[in-house]
Formats: structure tokens, sequence, C-alpha cells
């Protein structure tokens, strides 16, 4: 409200209180589509719910949003459940009516077309393939080659073989010299910084090279921001803000930089394993389930087990959160 209140008053002139704009904002959020102007994502979903026909669903619907937001955001559903004393069938048909809110009515007002709301990812990199050779480009657009410009250097010459130059023409020289110093440590800086890109994603290209040429996630190597430091010579905060916000397209695709960092694991035969296979492994496993008869954590444990992945029961809990997937009496389906 303060921010909207100090818009008004320096774009457009305005002297509004804040109470006023507590009142417009309250008369906004009436207006369609149902949950704009919300203060928060919470507000938004429980604003949509509370213009719908009061079923029980949407009764228990608004209990989870206003009772339990963070475990349904966090899809702790047995928590849910236990604080509301929810049957499986109530939690399920709560939220169902929650997952078809829209989470960003402003949309809306963005234009109509796909191409209006859709945001464009500019790689930073390319990576091509020519049979077992990988080459890494950086993609720098359209900004040219900087140099400074000859005309100065020619005018600095000129000045400095003055044989007795006058104090404005010593000052001239004394500011050129300064500014072409600058122009200098400028382009160096530009020359380090696509340096350090370009070496940092080398690192990890090479690393990585399996999934490079072939785009199976399963041929992605573990992999922490410790391993290419040692690789680049550089420091962990060096490589973490190189990839970060960074993307890479490749011929299967753009991935952002942070897609190929992964924790390790252990497997039966004592090979280190990243957690991302693991999760593609339990997602599979899950995908083939009998819907009827879906797989418990444990059942799950004894199944990665058997596929080579020794995994504790709070493990599978923590990367079936992380996937999104409910526990199985959720997915249990007639």
């Amino acid at each position: 409200t303060e921010q909207l209140v100090d818009d008004l008053g320096f774009q457009e002139g305005l002297i509004v209180s804040d109470w006023e704009m507590e009142e417009i904002v309250n008369q906004i959020k009436l207006f369609d589509p149902p949950g704009v102007a919300a203060a928060n994502l919470q507000e938004c979903l429980i604003t949509q719910l509370k213009q719908k026909d009061p079923t029980k669903a949407i009764i228990d619907a608004l209990r989870i949003l206003e009772n339990c937001f963070d475990d349904f955001s966090k899809r702790r559903y047995d928590k849910v459940s236990q604080r509301l004393n929810f049957t499986d069938e109530d939690l399920k048909a709560a939220i169902n009516e929650i997952i078809h809110l829209n989470q960003k009515p402003a949309n809306a007002f963005a234009g109509t077309s796909y191409e209006s709301n859709s945001v464009s990812i500019i790689p930073d990199f390319y990576v091509e393939a020519d049979d077992d050779q990988l080459t890494v480009i950086l993609n720098t657009g359209d900004v040219p080659q900087l140099h400074v410009s000859r005309e100065y250097n020619e005018m600095l010459k000129e000045y400095a073989a003055a044989k007795t130059p006058a104090k404005d023409t010593a000052d001239a020289v004394k500011f050129i010299r300064t500014k072409i110093d600058s122009a200098r440590w400028f382009i160096d800086a530009i020359n380090q910084r696509n340096e350090t890109l370009t070496r940092t994603m080398k690192a990890i290209v090479q690393y990585q090279k399996d999934f490079f040429l072939e785009g199976d996630e399963s041929f992605l190597k573990p992999m922490i921001l410790q391993d290419i430091a040692d690789k680049t010579g550089y420091d962990v905060s060096t490589i973490s803000r190189v990839c970060n916000s960074k993307y890479v397209q490749t011929e299967f695709g753009i991935f952002p930089l942070k897609h190929f960092f992964s924790e390790a694991l252990t497997n039966s035969e004592g090979e280190e394993i990243s957690t991302r296979e693991i999760k593609k492994t339990l997602q599979e496993l899950i995908a083939k389930e009998d819907k009827s008869a879906p797989l418990s954590d444990d059942a799950l444990v004894s199944k990665m087990e058997a596929e080579g992945y020794p995994i504790a029961r709070r493990t599978i809990a923590k990367y079936r959160e992380q996937l999104g997937i409910p526990v199985a009496r959720l997915r249990k389906q007639a």
C-alpha cells in the first residue's frame, strides 16, 4: 500500500493517504479475474475460493489455505490431514479444488497472445557436437569488439610530443590519458569476464561430456561447484556467480547451468551416482506401479535397492516430495 501511494505521488502527482489506497485496493480485489491485487499467493487463492459455491470440498480447501498453507505448499499432506482431521477422500477433493485455481490472475493483463505472455530465454552459451568433439561458444550477441579510439590515441601522442606544452595542453593530456587508461581497464575487465565464463563452461562440458554428446540425463555425473573450481582454478564463489541465471543451448534443448550440478550417492557396487539419476529411477518406478495398489515408501526402498540404489526411507520420502509426488494412499485410484 505504501509503495502504491509513493508511486502515485511521484509518477502522477496524486496525493493519496494510506487508508484511501487501502480502500481502493479492496475495491480492485472485487474485480475480475478473481485474485488480482492480492498481497500474496495465499490471499489470492483464498479470494478465488470465496467466490465459489460453498461445497464441502471448497470449505475444506479454505481450511487448508487459511490454517495449513505452509504445510500444503511444501506438500506435507500427512500433517494437513492430521491437523484438520481429514479423510483421504476429503483431502483429495480439497486439493483438486486448489490446484485448479489461477496462481497468476494478473497475467490476463499482459496480453492475449502466447508470445506476449511468454518469456524468451537467450542462451549465454552454445555447445556444438562434431562426432565426439564438443565446441563451446560464448554468446556475445551484438556486442562489437571493443577498442580504444585511434583518434584519441593520436591526439594523446600529438599533445605529448609538444616541446613546450601550455598548461591547458598539459591538463588535456592528463585528462585523455586518464580516460584511455579507464577504457583499457574496462576492455580488460570484459575480456576477463568472457574468459572466466568460457573456461567455466568448458570445464562443465568436459565433466559432463557423455550427456552433451547423447542428451541422456542418466549420463549426468554427480558434480558440485568445488569440482569445477578444482578444474578451472577459480574460487567456488566465482563458479557460483558464473552459473547463476546462465543458460546453455545444446542439441537437446536449453538448460540452466545449475541443471548439471547434483549431489552424489554410492550405489550397491560402490560407484558414485547422481541424485538426479536416483530421482529419475524413483519417478519411473512410481509411474509403472499398480495404481490400485500404489507402492508405499517402504516398498519403494526395496524396489530401489533391487535397482542397485540402497536408500533410506526418509531419503525416498524427501525425493518423492521434491518430485511433487504424493504419498501412496493419495496416488491410489479405483
